[in-house]
């Protein structure tokens, strides 16, 4: 059974997810593209490492899905209920901007003009690993993002969240 780099952090039992853990900072040059950071170049699998889906991010930054964990997302929406008015609301919204790029010979990736302004992307980025996929900011409202929030905020939110998760899987008899 063949196990990409970083197959510590994923399911063993799915050989080809993906799993990213870093942050890095990098620039958009003036036509719009920055440099993939070598330490999430190392994490991507050898196969389609180069291809990505670019899209808006729930919050005001853009989320770059390698195509591995874009297409069983985009499978999921497309088998989504077509009756369903909430459906197509989110389909129009999820899927709005979304595009596919590719590392050129140099490393780079393009942002498209429109995902650009939606995240106020200028020059100065910072990219995040967010599990299967990657976040990213401008760098100045990724770190007010942060001064923003506090420790004691954190901790609630952790406790909330990961609580959640645990009465969620004993609701469905699994445990962890």
């Amino acid at each position: 059974m063949l196990f990409c780099v970083n197959n510590t952090l994923n399911n063993l039992n799915s050989p080809f997810m993906i799993g990213f853990i870093g942050e890095y900072e990098s620039t958009i040059d003036t036509k719009g593209r920055f440099l993939l950071p070598s330490g999430f170049k190392k994490q991507l699998p050898d196969n389609d490492g180069s291809v990505f889906v670019i899209n808006r991010g729930f919050e005001k930054c853009l989320t770059l899905y390698p195509i591995q964990s874009w297409k069983p997302i985009f499978k999921e929406i497309s088998q989504l209920n077509d009756f369903d008015p909430k459906v197509r609301e989110f389909r129009r919204q999820f899927l709005n901007g979304a595009t596919q790029v590719e590392l050129d010979n140099a490393g780079r990736l393009l942002l498209p003009k429109n995902l650009l302004e939606h995240a106020s992307l200028e020059k100065d980025i910072v990219l995040v690993s967010a599990v299967n996929k990657i976040e990213i900011w401008d760098k100045n409202k990724y770190q007010q993002f942060f001064e923003s929030f506090s420790p004691e905020a954190f901790s609630s939110l952790a406790n909330e969240v990961m609580n959640k998760k645990k009465d969620d899987n004993l609701f469905n008899g699994r445990q962890n």
